[in-house]
């Protein structure tokens, strides 16, 4: 789950981005004390997320807002399914209508995308995870995302895990420096509960890396002889990562050479925004609502 401190600093943000000194159009043609009820509508079908994300953007724009969510985070909704329900000052419903839409369009999109390649590898061991390919201060919403669609999540950031890819291996080893004997130095530097998960190009790297006593393996832009070679090779000596040249006619066999988990970097960077709208009808009604 989100917690108010994750959601509330960013959705105040977009507001502020969105109506720095107010919405000139709604305070011009909408009378001061009209009442709005709005649903917030399927255009197409998917998979929910950014519930609270969207209460939020209504309710910190005017705290008398009252959002109904009618369906959970992770729920699969067809066209046409009244989703939420809004109800309040029309001027400020009319203001957060577009900030909220974006978020949960977004994030209503990567759990529909994320859904899709975990069904896609159903009946094997295999975790769908995303990466650090997010959108710069949106990660802990397109993480959350990514567990409604039924995917997992990779490290957060750079200070959770020793994540060794092939430019780190390449200092390392600068000047001829064995890379088993390398990892090992890091390894025993590092504190007992620190995860140390370093990528592999080639097969003939894996013993070597396996060798220093690492907890991962990533196998990187392997094909799918290789993976099979590669999962032979570390014999469940380390969890094995399959990454690269994923996409959704290429996952299902990636999964099916008993790899333990699949990264996919397009959950978050080039996904599609779920197609949402918030239908208003604005009543003659003055006061609070």
């Amino acid at each position: 789950m989100l917690s108010s401190n994750q959601i509330e600093p960013v959705v105040r943000m977009a507001l502020a981005e969105d109506a720095p000194w107010g919405d000139i159009t709604s305070e011009s043609l909408i009378p001061e004390g009209a009442l709005a009820t709005a649903s917030l509508i399927a255009r197409e079908p998917g998979v929910f997320s950014g519930g609270e994300v969207f209460s939020a953007a209504m309710r910190l724009t005017d705290h008398r807002i009252r959002v109904a969510e009618l369906v959970e985070d992770g729920a699969h909704f067809e066209t046409g399914a009244v989703l939420a329900t809004v109800t309040g000052p029309a001027r400020a419903v009319l203001q957060a209508e577009r900030v909220g839409l974006n978020f949960v369009q977004r994030m209503s999109g990567i759990a529909t995308l994320t859904a899709r390649y975990v069904t896609e590898t159903a009946g094997t061991a295999a975790r769908i995870v995303d990466t650090r390919k997010t959108t710069p201060g949106l990660r802990a919403f397109e993480r959350h995302a990514v567990r409604s669609g039924g995917g997992f999540n990779h490290r957060f950031s750079l200070s959770d895990a020793v994540m060794a890819k092939d430019n780190h291996l390449a200092v390392l080893t600068a000047g001829g420096r064995d890379l088993t004997e390398a990892l090992r130095e890091v390894r025993a530097r590092l504190g007992h509960t620190v995860h140390l998960e370093v990528e592999v190009d080639r097969l003939d790297q894996i013993e070597s890396v396996l060798a220093a006593g690492v907890d991962t393996i990533m196998l990187d832009n392997f094909n799918l002889e290789q993976l099979r070679e590669g999962v032979a090779l570390i014999a469940g000596r380390a969890l094995i990562e399959a990454s690269g040249s994923v996409n959704l006619d290429t996952v299902g066999a990636i999964a099916r050479t008993a790899v333990d988990i699949i990264s996919v970097g397009a959950l978050t960077h080039s996904v599609r925004s779920l197609d949402l709208g918030l239908d208003i009808a604005v009543g003659a009604g003055v006061g609070q609502p």
